[in-house]
């Protein structure tokens, strides 16, 4: 199974994203990730849809959203033109903080205390994985922004 990135400019009403959230829902289309920004116009949001299918499956998603009331514009990002991140905030107890940016991670340390502390994490699924290997058995608490990406 693949996974594609799309980028939708949406009208910012109420209801927007129940009706494409419920259109996945009705087609069986699988969201690995979601996120909605407003956009600097307010009337505007931008949608990051991050999902898994097939070349079939992707063209209809494509072809779906476009038909929906409040959807201006939809694009599937190509993987070789697009940057993405997704933030993490990542909890560790019981293990000691690793240097600043090692590994080329980008991190920071936003709350600390004697019995652990809170990262703040940019990057992709693979930097999370690495970032949490350093810290060996240590026991953590993660929490996703989910995943958000523009076109170089």
């Amino acid at each position: 199974m693949k996974t594609r990135i799309f980028s939708a400019f949406v009208n910012n009403n109420s209801g927007v994203l129940t009706r494409i959230s419920g259109l996945f829902a009705r087609r069986g289309y699988n969201i690995k990730s979601l996120t909605v920004g407003e956009t600097p116009d307010p009337r505007v949001s931008r949608m990051t849809i991050e999902c898994l299918g097939d070349d079939r499956t992707f063209e209809q998603i494509e072809s779906q959203l476009r038909k929906v009331e409040d959807v201006i514009s939809v694009a599937m990002l190509d993987p070789e033109r697009t940057v993405w991140r997704e933030l993490f905030l990542i909890g560790v107890r019981g293990a000691s903080a690793p240097s600043e940016n090692v590994c080329g991670l980008d991190y920071r340390i936003v709350s600390q205390s004697d019995s652990g502390a809170v990262y703040e994490l940019c990057g992709t699924g693979d930097d999370l994985k690495r970032f949490c290997a350093l810290f060996g058995g240590a026991e953590f608490d993660i929490a996703r922004t989910g995943i958000t990406a523009v076109e170089k």
